[in-house]
C-alpha cells in the first residue's frame, strides 16, 4: 500500500497549481492532507475511488485535515478526546484491522514562540493519545509535525536554533516521542540523507537553491516497521510551500 501526506497550505489554493493532477498521478491506497483550511463541500472534488474523512477547524479557513482512502476503515474518531485541543481540527484517526493510521498537523509555535508553552501542552498530550493506540495495535502517524528534529533535517541549523520549529524543547518532545516506541521511517531508511526536505520557504528562490527544512514525517510503532518497504520525499512536486512525503508498506 502506497500512503502518502502532504501539507497543502490551503487546499482551495493548491487546486489552482496542480493538485488534481498531482493527486491523481502519486495514486495513493491513503492520502492524507493537513492545512486544508475549508471544509468538506467547498471545492469540487471527484475522487471516486476513495472515502473522504475531514476535521475542520472551527475557526474558518484555518488549520483541518483531511484523509482520502481507498480501503475502508473499520472507524473513524477526531480529535484526542481533549477540548482545548479539538477545535482546530488538526487529527484524524483511521482503525484498520492491523493498525491504527493516524493523521496530524501539530500546531506551530509561532514567531516569538508565543504558542511554545501551548505546544509543550500538545505534544504530552498527543504522545499519551498515541501511546494508548499503541497498546492495542501498532500505529502509523504521518503528518505536518512542525518540526525538524535533528541538524541533518535543515540546512541552516545554527541560525534557525531558537526558531519556531527547531526549538530545543521541540526538537526534544520529538526524541521523547521516538523514545517511546517509534521510528521514524525516512530518516531509518535514509539515515545519512542531506538536503532532503519537504518545506521551504516562500521567499524567492528559497525552494530553488533547497534551502529546506524536514517537518513532514510518517512515524510508525517500532514493531512495524519491518513491515514498511519504502520511505520516500517528493520534492519534484510543486502545488505548496510543502511537497508530499511517503511510504510503502
Amino acid at each position: 500500500m502506497k500512503m502518502i501526506s502532504w501539507n497543502v497550505n490551503g487546499l482551495r489554493a493548491s487546486l489552482k497549481k496542480g493538485f488534481i493532477e498531482a493527486f491523481k498521478q502519486i495514486d495513493a491506497d491513503i492520502f492524507c492532507l493537513q492545512e486544508t483550511k475549508m471544509e468538506q463541500g467547498q471545492a469540487e472534488l471527484d475522487f471516486t475511488d476513495y472515502l473522504e474523512y475531514w476535521n475542520s477547524a472551527q475557526r474558518k479557513g484555518y488549520a483541518g485535515t483531511a484523509v482520502f482512502t481507498k480501503k475502508e476503515p473499520l472507524n473513524a474518531a477526531f480529535g484526542i478526546g481533549i477540548e482545548r485541543h479539538d477545535q482546530e481540527g488538526r487529527v484524524i484517526t483511521l482503525e484498520f484491522e492491523d493498525y491504527y493510521f493516524v493523521n496530524v498537523y501539530t500546531p506551530n509555535s509561532q514567531r516569538e514562540l508565543v504558542r511554545l508553552d501551548y505546544r509543550m501542552e500538545w505534544e504530552n498530550d498527543f504522545r499519551s493519545y498515541l501511546l494508548a493506540l499503541d497498546a492495542n495495535k501498532p500505529v502509523i502517524l504521518c503528518g505536518d509535525l512542525n518540526v525538524a528534529h535533528q541538524e541533518i533535517d535543515i540546512k541552516n541549523a545554527k541560525s534557525n536554533r531558537k526558531n519556531a520549529g527547531f526549538t530545543d524543547q521541540e526538537r526534544e518532545k520529538m526524541t521523547l516521542l521516538l523514545n517511546s516506541g517509534f521510528s521514524d521511517t525516512f530518516r531509518t531508511m535514509h539515515p545519512d540523507d542531506h538536503d532532503a526536505y519537504s518545506w521551504w520557504s516562500q521567499m524567492p528562490g528559497v525552494r530553488e537553491r533547497n534551502i529546506g527544512w524536514r517537518i513532514d514525517y510518517f512515524l510508525v510503532s517500532r514493531r512495524f516497521m519491518p513491515q514498511v518497504k519504502e520511505a520516500f520525499i517528493l520534492s519534484e512536486v510543486y502545488g505548496s510551500d510543502h511537497c508530499p512525503v511517503g511510504i510503502i508498506v
